[in-house]
């Protein structure tokens, strides 16, 4: 067992920039899960910066300084900034009290239109049944909100560190876009000269990577955006919050959609019913759901992640475990990074193998 353990390890880690990157990634790693809380700032300005890197090259072939390019991309970031604290967080907030508020409700609808199925289907489901599930519900969902009040006061006391963040994430995003090349310059100063294995991994990740989180942060926009103005349209209640579940449901490739329109289903229900505006309004956000998948996605992505629909769930599940929210925007961009290092992974010589 030794030798064969001893082998594998030759085969593989026998190459040294192999075994250099090998130790890279797991210093990494190991960086992030023992001080992810204290450079979280640090970690966000720097997707943040990466995320407008492409409009400041933009700007810049548009003959404008790079200084100047800086001020303008940063300006329009700070800006939606300020509307995402002050506008948008604070009505999604109102909304979904509100829509707690009103739970109980909409529960004793859900449960006068169920209790009317023991009638017709005695022998498939009874009366007990029915006010037992929509108890167990109620149950919930009050738990839930209890749950959200008690987060939302034990909270308070993070308040002075999240105005830290608001105020220094924007500081460093302006800075790694200001000195982003002699930064890179001076951190890929201390890595050994040989380093095709790295430029190799690095050229994949930029051209993927690079136009997968710049375009998916365009499609959250665009669809939370445009969905909203439909809902204000139809005059939906908790339209701001549910497009903001409608634009975060495109992180999660397959299922985000599937799992949102259920919410829509409901809320639209139960405001409009069986009428002419409850299929209107599913109508146009059917429309908005098929001109994403079949316009917008492939206009954005115009780079397709070259990722087996399985590798893609699968990287959802693992990293949305590991590291919640952010787990899930980052798993098609850390499972093509696991596919580029695997794709160059220097393979083992015709004489090992025999």
């Amino acid at each position: 067992m030794k030798q064969v353990f001893s082998k594998w390890i030759e085969r593989y880690f026998s190459n040294e920039e192999a075994l250099f990157l090998f130790v890279l990634i797991a210093t990494s790693l190991l960086i992030i899960l023992t001080l992810g809380g204290p450079l979280a700032p640090v970690f966000a300005g720097l997707i943040l910066a990466f995320l407008m890197q492409g409009s400041v090259s933009w700007l810049k072939r548009k003959k404008l300084s790079h200084l100047l390019s800086v001020n303008i991309v940063f300006s329009i970031f700070f800006s939606a900034l300020l509307a995402l604290i002050f506008i948008v967080i604070p009505l999604a907030w109102k909304q979904s009290s509100k829509l707690l508020n009103d739970i109980p409700y909409i529960l004793q609808q859900i449960q006068a239109g169920l209790l009317v199925l023991p009638e017709h289907y005695p022998e498939i489901v009874t009366e007990e049944q029915i006010i037992q599930i929509t108890k167990m519900a109620t149950t919930e969902l009050g738990s839930l909100g209890q749950l959200m009040l008690t987060y939302s006061v034990s909270s308070l006391g993070s308040i002075v560190a999240l105005l830290i963040y608001c105020v220094l994430v924007p500081i460093l995003v302006f800075f790694f876009l200001k000195d982003g090349k002699q930064l890179v310059s001076s951190w890929t100063s201390v890595l050994p000269h040989k380093r095709e294995m790295m430029i190799q991994v690095w050229h994949e990740m930029d051209v993927q990577i690079a136009n997968y989180i710049r375009g998916k942060a365009v499609e959250i926009i665009i669809v939370g955006f445009v969905t909203y103005l439909g809902f204000v349209f139809f005059d939906l209640d908790y339209a701001a919050l549910l497009a903001i579940m409608v634009g975060l449901s495109v992180l999660i490739p397959y299922i985000g959609a599937a799992l949102v329109t259920l919410p829509v289903a409901v809320i639209g229900f139960f405001q409009f019913g069986w009428g002419n505006e409850f299929l209107y309004l599913m109508l146009v956000y059917g429309v908005i759901q098929a001109l994403d998948g079949n316009v917008l996605v492939p206009l954005l992505f115009s780079e397709a992640v070259n990722l087996h629909p399985i590798s893609i769930i699968i990287a959802v599940l693992v990293f949305g475990t590991l590291w919640g929210f952010w787990g899930v925007f980052f798993a098609i961009p850390l499972a093509t990074f696991v596919k580029a290092i695997i794709n160059a992974w220097p393979r083992p010589n015709e004489e090992l193998e025999d």
